[in-house]
């Protein structure tokens, strides 16, 4: 067999079929299904399939699924974050990744207790670790029930609102557990905060 004829051969049996199918599976998995689930996800989850996004009135102020930084009195306060250069930055999800032994966690953590007290000095609760403790991505959106009952009696006193009237607010927004096992109570902070510039 010649050379020339037995190159064609490898084009014919080999290159070619390899070039047509790497070029059908481009197209099936780089466009066709792609689109494909990003229009079920639209059809069938169209408010999470575009970021679970809130709207006061007709202007975005956030997203269900990103934390934002709360520090008046008056709200309920987030749980920390530790993205740089701001808190909250969702381009730059991360934790601190500190140590237990590193003192600057430990300066971190004092640091934000004598802020919770300082806001509110005549609460004697237990201070919830969610409230003083950032979480690992840096962007959590909830905090736990207890973090949210814990800062009633604070924003009560600001808002010159009856306790009774913040706590029963606090116990419309928490969600519960998937099939009341799976997961956690937890509070949406920014959707909390909406609510309670609702109130008269």
């Amino acid at each position: 067999m010649s050379t020339l004829l037995y190159k064609r051969n490898i084009m014919k049996n080999i290159i070619r079929p390899a070039l047509v199918l790497f070029i059908l599976l481009t197209v099936l998995t780089g466009l066709i299904y792609p689109l494909l689930i990003t229009e079920i996800g639209q059809l069938a989850f169209p408010n999470a399939s575009s970021g679970s996004l809130i709207y006061k009135g007709d202007q975005i102020i956030g997203s269900e699924l990103i934390g934002q930084s709360f520090t008046e009195p008056k709200y309920f306060w987030s749980r920390p974050s530790a993205t740089s250069p701001m808190a909250y930055n969702a381009s730059a999800s991360s934790g601190s990744n500190l140590g237990p032994l590193n003192p600057a966690l430990t300066d971190a953590i004092k640091s934000r207790i004598d802020d919770l007290k300082a806001a509110d000095p005549t609460n004697k609760l237990p201070i919830p670790v969610d409230l003083i403790t950032a979480s690992a991505s840096g962007l959590d959106p909830n905090i736990s029930a207890a973090a949210a009952l814990y800062q009633v009696h604070r924003i009560a006193k600001t808002r010159k609102l009856t306790s009774a009237t913040v706590l029963t607010l606090v116990e419309h927004s928490i969600e519960r557990p998937w099939f009341k096992w799976l997961g956690e109570e937890k509070v949406n902070v920014l959707k909390l905060n909406l609510a309670l510039d609702q109130l008269k």
